[in-house]
């Protein structure tokens, strides 16, 4: 069985929290895209876990698999594992050899080539962590990919290579100074270290054929998804997009998995009951048009906590947006949808979707295509009954029935509006303050 856990909406939707709560039916936990650009909060019994490279399924003991579609950088990984021992915990990581790795080098371009563009219409509020750079390298075949770190040899080849490229680049190019993010024997040194670790310690692995051979011998297989639908490159608001796809097909491209075994497995859509976004792009429903709606956006970000995990930039607010989900069940074909934060919207004076669009007076029901045309859409909200605050961790421990009755009939409608079943509703941050309606591994 495989359950694919993806992000509808810009990120942030709260993925890490249903990976634990279903991860616990998992035997194998594999990250399929993104790199140390991804933050996922795990809460266990009051201890809280930010994870921003090593698979969410960690924390249940579970093995941790980071796909060929990921980038890794190993200065975090092996910081994240060294914390998690420290903290009582034994992490069973694997990673691809055919994921490609983030370099010094890319960390420093990534940074400079968004400062270049500051004073322009491109910037793309980066994390700056050199996710772009690395996967543009990959791209441009002159990558370096983890099973290189097993042999230095061939990691003195590839950095003898390129890393000549990228000081030019920053010194004739952006008129900087190199530093010693382009010392090629340092990187050797640090970096081949770095691979001693992952021979020794049995890290590194064939994805592809360790996830077959876990599968065929009955064991369960949860991908998850890095980032949001609408930061996907592909199938989001370019250029205000990731570099890879947190789509479900990149479940199957990103760990060497046919897409068989992803569609016939259960695709699970997680959903925030309001909107947020990190960095720059449209947001048709975002609460910024006076001074009311912009002390509203500031409570839910208080009172949701809506500050980005790995960067910790407050995030944008704004009401659900339903042509973006719409389009995002429909991308990854969703067989059910997870509704995080509700307990957020409990006690507020007003509760609105934005239901359609209004672009050029043609309504749509969906994104279009063209970011530009995108950024020129009107939401058409409508309004919903609002909902008492209450006591969500009695609401966690009694089932769906004693969510309000309000509340239930905003799940109702998004529920029938993406064509996907509610799962579970979130109505805290803790694994327990998670009501759920459907064990995806069950059906």
């Amino acid at each position: 069985m495989t359950v694919t856990i993806v992000g509808s909406q810009l990120g942030d939707e709260g993925k890490g929290a249903l990976v634990d709560l279903w991860g616990g039916d998992a035997d194998v936990v594999a990250r399929y895209q993104g790199g140390d650009n991804a933050g996922h909060t795990v809460v266990e019994d009051g201890e809280e876990y930010k994870l921003s490279l090593v698979p969410s399924g960690a924390v249940r003991d579970k093995v941790g698999v980071l796909g060929n579609g990921c980038v890794v950088n190993p200065r975090t990984l092996f910081s994240e594992i060294d914390d998690l021992r420290e903290r009582g915990l034994e992490p069973d990581v694997r990673v691809a050899k055919r994921a490609h790795v983030i370099m010094p080098y890319h960390r420093r371009l990534d940074t400079v080539e968004e400062e270049a563009k500051a004073d322009s219409d491109l910037t793309v509020g980066t994390t700056g962590r050199g996710i772009g750079p690395t996967y543009e390298d990959k791209a441009g075949r002159r990558g370096v990919r983890i099973g290189d770190l097993l042999d230095p040899e061939v990691l003195r080849q590839r950095l003898e290579y390129v890393v000549p490229k990228k000081k030019a680049l920053i010194e004739d190019v952006y008129g900087l100074e190199a530093g010693e993010e382009c010392d090629v024997e340092a990187l050797i040194d640090e970096y081949a270290e770095f691979g001693r670790r992952l021979r020794e310690e049995g890290m590194a692995v064939n994805c592809g054929n360790f996830l077959a051979e876990r599968r065929a011998s009955g064991e369960n297989l949860m991908f998850e998804g890095a980032q949001g639908t609408l930061i996907d490159i592909d199938h989001g608001s370019y250029p205000y997009v990731t570099s890879s796809n947190p789509t479900a097909g990149g479940a199957a491209t990103g760990t060497g998995v046919g897409p068989t075994v992803v569609g016939q497995g259960e695709v699970v859509g997680i959903v925030k009951s309001y909107l947020s976004r990190v960095g720059e792009g449209p947001m048709p429903t975002e609460l910024k048009d006076d001074e009311r709606e912009e002390e509203l956006a500031d409570f839910i970000r208080e009172k949701g906590g809506e500050f980005g995990t790995v960067t910790g930039r407050p995030r944008r607010i704004g009401w659900l947006d339903m042509p973006m989900l719409r389009h995002a069940s429909r991308v990854s074909g969703l067989t059910g949808i997870a509704v995080n934060h509700l307990d957020v919207l409990g006690g507020l004076d007003e509760v609105k979707v934005g239901h359609s669009y209004d672009l050029d007076g043609e309504e749509r029901l969906t994104i279009p295509s063209a970011t530009e045309r995108w950024d020129r859409c009107e939401p058409n909200l409508r309004t919903f009954e609002t909902w008492e605050e209450v006591d969500w961790t009695s609401v966690a421990e009694e089932g769906y029935d004693a969510i309000p009755a309000a509340a239930r009939e905003y799940l109702d409608y998004v529920s029938e509006e993406v064509g996907a079943p509610v799962y579970a509703v979130g109505v805290g941050p803790d694994r327990a303050e998670t009501v759920e309606v459907v064990n995806p591994f069950e059906r």
